[in-house]
């Protein structure tokens, strides 16, 4: 329930402190700036826009604080540790061989309104109305990053709310009923699970990749701008923006990539190559797949910065047999993660002191 979260979203934070891992401020200022930038806000707007609906700032920048070191807490005692082992990898190709067609990939979004265990009818209604209201943001065609970090109670809200490529044994049978009726670019309804509300995007359905003989590739080009202390977001989209105003003109692109651009790619002109699913960054991918061929973006936003993306040509190809066993690798990490985090997260509640007091009145 929610006091055992608590409880337990406590216990980690102790732990990381203790064992030398902090959040410092610049990390944390950034972190910030982006979720204004999100809800396109200057970052003096979003403060006022808290102390409107009564979040104190300072509480909310700890909360900010916590959320990132409960991530890269993650990361150094979880994810880093998974390991697949070549055995596991040929058994699972020779499954997914043996049943052709059967191993089905979501590439999936999330927002997560979270619903107390006790809600009252008027606290649930509340919720769902905010729930709505999120979906309907989506469905207007805000860009679902920003509506996650505004709306969403999920730990991966700040990272857009992406799930990634998840196989169907994967997935909450509620997500996977619901997503199978969509077609690429759909949301679901609002859902109602154990943990709370939940809207869903598809981004895209693939044949477990190990298993698939064939995928799409796109050959594509970019021009990369960094943010960083000496240039902000807004100057960042700004440059690009020019830049793109001088392609639609007739400039070149990859000359302009070479001079311009803050990516190792920039002495190929920008060029990335051919490129499989799942390379890239979601953000990326998913902007890259709208593009059609010729055509060049507006700025999209990811975790290095911001990019202009060129679409060159697409093609079928044949997966090769490295690039089959990385997939199943990578499959086959993303199942054992959620496990072997509960484990370590039993590990950690079980040498966890925890004193319950009343409230003297």
């Amino acid at each position: 329930d929610v006091y055992k979260r608590q409880i337990m979203d406590r216990a980690q934070i102790q732990f990381a402190r203790e064992t030398g891992l902090r959040i410092d401020d610049l990390t944390l200022d950034r972190a910030i700036a982006r979720i204004a930038e999100q809800n396109r806000m200057t970052l003096a707007d979003f403060r006022r826009a808290l102390e409107r609906d009564g979040v104190a700032y300072d509480r909310f920048r700890e909360d900010i604080r916590n959320e990132i070191l409960l991530s890269r807490l993650r990361e150094r005692e979880v994810d880093s540790r998974i390991q697949v082992g070549e055995a596991e990898i040929d058994l699972f190709l020779e499954e997914t061989r043996s049943a052709p067609g059967g191993n089905v990939e979501y590439n999936l979004r999330h927002i997560l309104v979270r619903v107390p265990e006790q809600v009252t009818p008027e606290q649930l209604e509340r919720l769902a109305a905010r729930a709505r209201e999120a979906r309907q943001q989506v469905l207007s065609g805000a860009d679902f990053g920003q509506v996650a970090a505004s709306f969403s109670d999920a730990p991966d809200a700040l990272q857009g709310g992406s799930l990634g490529w998840r196989p169907r044994d994967r997935l909450p049978e509620l997500f996977a009923e619901a997503v199978e009726k969509l077609k690429p670019g759909e949301v679901t309804e609002v859902l109602r699970s154990p943990a709370g509300l939940h809207v869903l995007r598809l981004d895209g359905v693939r044949g477990a990749a190990a298993g698939a003989q064939q995928v799409d590739q796109t050959r594509a080009r970019h021009i990369l701008v960094r943010t960083s202390e000496t240039v902000s977001e807004a100057e960042a989209r700004r440059k690009l923006a020019l830049l793109r105003e001088r392609i639609k003109g007739g400039a070149d692109f990859a000359e302009l990539a070479r001079l311009n651009s803050d990516d190792g790619s920039a002495a190929r002109g920008g060029d990335l190559g051919w490129i499989y699913p799942g390379d890239t960054v979601p953000e990326f991918e998913r902007a890259m797949n709208e593009l059609k061929i010729g055509e060049v973006s507006e700025p999209v936003r990811t975790q290095f910065g911001y990019h202009l993306i060129q679409v060159l040509e697409r093609r079928k190809a044949e997966v090769a047999a490295d690039r089959q066993r990385l997939a199943a690798r990578r499959i086959l990490a993303e199942r054992k993660l959620d496990e072997s985090y509960q484990d370590w997260l039993r590990q950690l509640r079980d040498r966890t002191y925890v004193e319950y007091r009343l409230d003297e009145r």
